[in-house]
């Protein structure tokens, strides 16, 4: 079935960047040489210190007060490592999406519960389920603090001094604001580092489990809905917060419940934190990632995605399988779409456009011309260079996700080579002659699963043998002229480590035996660990470099635009203005809200079967209370990317409208730059989830709580 996704992704990309980006309709071409660039184009991620309240009150006719801001940065969550999530009830409630916490899941569920199939909901307080090492940060503090670090960059000399001077500085300002305020402080690069901030954060360690909806609702088309729309999914989930007693917390900033939801062209805000983007970045860059960075790192996705969709049509009741289906293909998604708005001319040219101008109001300068006009040249000659080593880079840095199990036997059996070598008294405490014997036994799985190491050792396979041409090293050395399976078959058919006896048997040669042997596995490892090494130190010199120039260009921006242009995104809290709009697309139109009808159309369009647009039996039979012409979700003009999953939508009353769960694929080349004509926000409708709450999960502790 996906012999040819390759072929076919690159395809789609092509086809995507011609027609899905855009500034035009269907029936209007556009003409790249009348490109041209605005300030739009930089997006509207704005950040708390620095909001654009007087564009907000001509264009919604509202005016956001510093109460307003401040109980809304308040009210908003940095959910665990990577999601947004926000309080929606006095006592601590969050909400967030399925796919942020659907993979605690498994770990929470008892003896003949399957969470992630079924769902959960807590009908009483005591019975919120506990989640380890999860916790929830709310923005309290930001500092600007960019005098103090640029005074202490100034003091290097050269590159790498100035990189470790502000990181010097960026811990000793931690460290004194830790102390002063009891908070968990960090330092936010803003503008490629022209202003640095410094978020002080209160954390929640106590988080517990509230209600999770099925799967199936939360993910309704899976991976082929996933960055689509219209879309008819419930991609929610509810925790809650509870203070060093065990008691949940009483908070005075959060959301409340909107009783009607928004409508369509009614100003919105999306609050959450959107994750990276490279819009202040030069052309020279973007054509980087465009040629090199992005390709690349998408064989290495689509090479992943297959080994476990392969194994999971086998096997389609093994949960964790399905959660590394569904993360896999939203990273090749990303990427794909990425790629696509690069290689839209139009976008280019709107970049370069921009860069024209800007390049040319340095230039016409004399001050700015002399600490700036260098710039472009400078990093495109740190980026020939990078050019030159990506694919390397690309090979190590995917050699830790496309990573059978018998690489990391190798890894280990180099490790015990390396141990070897050195004389008793050296070596680390497991690793002793007394000891080693010991620790040996402990590193051969006692189970492995076959067809699973084998679909991962034939994606790393797949990716390797596409990244480097035929004459490189690592593939004259290791798979030679051998490609897919028939190099697969040579990689188990020449290893010991494939076996324990085999792999206990090399345990017992000499260093230099095990170092030089000819198991395939060992050469890999050895050779990209040694080519690793050898361009760590370029590596680390030219991207010290390109910081400190990307941090120069930042500083230009700013001081000829100003604060007009929001920042790149930087995974911390934002705000987003908007709009619920439709959108033209296929040469069709998009509504800006889609109903229920939806939901069960998609179910009998695809012949009822579970994937992807399935139901779970509690929804297959709409219950009588339950309208079809609820809204379940919406498309908003606000500006996101990813890690804005689980970020509210709210009116200006500051009431829960919506939340968001992605983007349409148009917004995927948001990446690079806004398109406020296709792209789009997509949301769950908070109308469609109170209704979900009330008629088909009967949750009435919490839609009470919500509606409180």
């Amino acid at each position: 079935m996906h012999k040819n996704i390759l072929k076919i992704v690159f395809i789609t990309t092509l086809f995507l960047s011609n027609f899905i980006f855009p500034q035009s309709n269907f029936y209007e071409p556009t003409v790249d040489s009348l490109a041209k660039w605005s300030i739009e184009d930089f997006g509207k991620m704005w950040t708390f210190d620095s909001v654009p309240i007087e564009d907000f009150k001509t264009q919604y006719g509202f005016e956001a007060t510093e109460e307003w801001l401040d109980d809304v940065q308040k009210s908003a969550l940095q959910f665990g490592g990577g999601c947004s999530a926000a309080f929606v009830s006095a006592s601590g409630l969050i909400m967030t999406n399925h796919h942020c916490g659907r993979g605690q899941l498994g770990g929470l569920q008892k003896e003949g519960e399957e969470l992630l199939k079924d769902g959960f909901y807590a009908s009483t307080l005591e019975e919120e389920r506990k989640v380890q090492n999860l916790f929830v940060d709310q923005l309290i503090l930001i500092e600007d603090v960019t005098d103090e670090i640029k005074t202490a960059m100034s003091a290097g000399e050269t590159d790498t001094e100035k990189i470790k001077l502000r990181d010097d500085k960026k811990t000793e300002l931690i460290k004194q604001y830790n102390e002063q305020t009891e908070l968990n402080c960090k330092i936010v690069t803003l503008y490629n580092g022209g202003k640095f901030s410094l978020y002080g954060y209160k954390r929640y360690n106590d988080i517990r489990l509230v209600m999770a909806p099925d799967f199936q609702i939360a993910a309704t088309g899976w991976d082929w809905d996933n960055f689509t729309y219209p879309r008819y999914e419930l991609d929610f989930m509810f925790y809650r917060a509870y203070d060093e007693d065990g008691n949940p917390i009483e908070n005075d900033n959060y959301f409340k419940w909107s009783k009607k939801g928004a409508k369509v062209d009614e100003p919105i805000f999306v609050v959450g934190r959107p994750g990276r983007t490279d819009r202040l970045v030069t052309t020279t860059q973007l054509e980087y990632f465009r040629d090199k960075v992005y390709p690349n790192s998408l064989i290495g996705f689509n090479a992943i995605y297959n080994a476990y969709f392969d194994l999971y049509q086998k096997k389609p009741d093994d949960a964790n399988l399905l959660n590394r289906v569904m993360g896999w293909g939203n990273a090749r998604k990303s990427y794909a779409g990425r790629l696509a708005g690069l290689k839209n001319d139009f976008i280019m040219a709107k970049k370069k456009d921009f860069e024209k101008e800007f390049k040319l109001k340095v230039k016409s300068d004399k001050e700015l011309n002399k600490k700036y006009g260098h710039l472009w040249e400078a990093i495109e000659n740190v980026i020939t260079p990078l050019t030159k080593l990506q694919d390397d880079r690309t090979i190590s840095r995917f050699s830790r996700f496309i990573k059978p199990v018998y690489f990391t036997l190798a890894d280990e059996i180099i490790k015990i080579a390396d141990q070897k070598k050195l004389l008793n008294d050296e070596r680390l405490e497991s690793y002793k002659d007394e000891k080693i014997d010991s620790t040996i036994a402990t590193k051969f799985p006692k189970e492995i699963d076959a067809e699973l190491q084998y679909n991962l050792l034939l994606a790393n396979v797949e990716f390797v043998t596409k990244i480097l041409v035929d004459d490189h090293p690592l593939i004259k050395k290791v798979y030679g002229s051998k490609k897919g399976k028939d190099a697969v078959g040579s990689f188990l058919a020449n290893s010991k480590l494939v076996t324990e006896d085999g792999f206990l048997e090399m345990t017992k040669l000499n260093a230099d035996e095990i170092l030089n042997s000819e198991d395939p596995f060992i050469n890999f490892s050895i050779m990209v660990s040694k080519r690793n090494d050898e361009i760590r130190n370029e590596v680390k010199e030219l991207t010290n470099t390109l910081t400190l120039l990307n941090q120069q260009l930042g500083e230009a921006i700013f001081e000829i635009y100003g604060n007009k242009i929001s920042p790149d995104a930087t995974l911390t809290l934002r705000i987003s203005d908007g709009r619920i709009k439709g959108y033209e697309y296929n040469g069709t139109i998009a509504p800006g809200k889609t109903t229920y009808y939806g939901l069960w159309d998609r179910y009998e369009s695809f012949n009822k079967k579970t994937y992807p647009w399935g139901l779970h039996e509690r929804w297959k039979t709409p219950p009588s209370e339950l309208d079809l012409s609820t809204h379940i979700g919406f498309a908003s003009t606000n500006d996101i990317v990813g890690g804005n999953s689980g970020s509210s939508v709210i009116n200006i009353n500051q009431e829960v409208v919506g939340l968001v769960h992605d983007g349409n694929i148009e917004s995927l080349a948001g990446h690079t730059i806004f398109l406020e004509e296709n792209n789009r926000t997509v949301a769950t409708d908070s109308d469609g989830l109170i209704q979900a709450l009330k008629y088909i999960y009967k949750t009435d502790r919490l839609v009470e709580e919500l509606l409180d």
